[in-house]
């Protein structure tokens, strides 16, 4: 008995294999995966340097300081720095010249006139932060001239008023990256939905295809029902887990040359929680697409009978991208991310964001594991039942009998 199992599961094996391998081999090498994933690529580009170039002409005001205004130059870098303001100054030798200047927008803003009477020149607006900075200056040299006019040292209660302040003692320090782990999670959510969807479905069309071509009674003349089943479903979920590794490592090297991401490192764990959250969403919900195509047999049917497996994607999404960004803690969230059908889209944003406790992960990665040799028995049944029937659309339950 012994000797006949070691061959029964090696030609097994091999037979997924060669069914996922031919899967893999031919969708790999179509103009549209290859015309799909640099397309993809291009516009993730071309959004991280649009993205760059925004950040890097909104990060610092140029200010050109002209006259008696000159010599306030130190003032109001101080001001700037206060405020978190990143400003250049320029001297401009006279007011007609910082005139021309601002109106070629060379500089943002012409400083003129003395301490006791600035005047600002901008082309059309004066932003709020840089505006404040000029005001500190103006306020702490009419303070320094009323100081000096009272026979005070104006220097020492300038310092003395800029030692005040208040202590601020945190018991949860925020996260200064929190944005950005907020924003990587809202991506993965959406990649894990768009790529169990996309390969999903072609899971369906595929099966379909075969069916109305009668390729695979061909097929299952060489392997069983269930080995070319889980094949087909192995190959297109290799497929579609190369396509998105791709991806998430180009947007990750775009966006950190470009200087979007300055999370890099925790970047790079996200993306391979991702990963395997996909594989897992994958299996989760392919058996299913799976043995919903082998209950029909023409294209025109697919819609009908994938419709409540799209249904339930659909709900985790949107429910699972609003929980995870209004309220990723919460308790509601926290439950929902470990309900089987959820957790391939809810649990990797929640990693993302550095809300889910090791329990929790482990928890819903063993109940997707559990669900996924259920629908994977389930999906074998029906699929093995429906699969040679043509013409009109196999009922559920007479699959199930077969």
């Amino acid at each position: 008995m012994r000797h006949r199992s070691t061959p029964s599961m090696t030609s097994s094996a091999a037979a997924v294999r060669l069914v996922a391998g031919r899967e893999l081999n031919t969708r790999l090498r179509t103009r549209s995966f290859v015309i799909g994933t640099v397309v993809i690529l291009a516009a993730l580009l071309g959004f991280f340097l649009l993205q760059s170039t925004l950040l890097s002409g909104t990060q610092r005001s140029t200010v050109g300081l002209t006259g008696p205004a000159s010599e306030l130059t130190d003032s109001l870098r101080a001001q700037a720095q206060q405020r978190g303001v990143d400003i250049e100054t320029r001297s401009v030798p006279d007011a007609e010249t910082g005139r021309e200047l601002v109106a070629d927008g060379d500089i943002d803003a012409l400083i003129s006139g003395g301490a006791d009477d600035l005047q600002v020149l901008v082309k059309s607006d004066l932003d709020t932060p840089l505006r404040s900075a000029i005001t500190g200056v103006a306020q702490s040299d009419a303070l320094t001239t009323k100081l000096a006019d009272l026979g005070a040292d104006p220097q020492a209660v300038l310092d003395s008023v800029n030692d005040a302040g208040v202590e601020v003692n945190v018991l949860d320090p925020p996260d200064p990256a929190k944005t950005q782990r907020q924003v990587i999670g809202m991506i993965i959510v959406a990649l894990m939905f768009v790529g169990i969807m996309m390969y999903g479905s072609l899971v369906t069309q595929g099966i379909v295809e075969e069916k109305s071509s009668r390729i695979v009674e061909i097929l299952l003349a060489t392997v069983r029902p269930w080995q070319l089943m889980l094949g087909k479903v192995l190959g297109l979920g290799l497929v579609g887990l190369v396509q998105l590794a791709i991806i998430g490592v180009v947007g990750i090297i775009g966006a950190d040359v470009t200087g979007v991401l300055t999370v890099s490192g925790a970047a790079s764990g996200m993306l391979a929680w991702g990963l395997l959250w996909y594989v897992l969403g994958f299996f989760a919900y392919a058996t299913v697409f799976a043995a919903a195509g082998s209950l029909v047999s023409r294209q025109e049917d697919v819609q009908s009978v994938i419709t409540p497996v799209t249904m339930v994607l659909f709900i985790g999404y949107f429910v699972g991208f609003n929980l995870v960004l209004q309220n990723p803690d919460g308790t509601a969230t926290a439950w929902l991310s470990m309900v089987p059908l959820f957790s391939p889209i809810m649990m990797p944003g929640r990693i993302a964001v550095g809300v889910a406790p090791a329990w929790q992960i482990v928890l819903a990665i063993l109940l997707t594991l559990g669900i996924i040799a259920l629908f994977t028995w389930l999906g074998s049944r029906i699929y093995r039942g429906a699969i040679l029937h043509t013409g009109g659309r196999v009922k559920l339950r007479d699959a199930l009998r077969a």
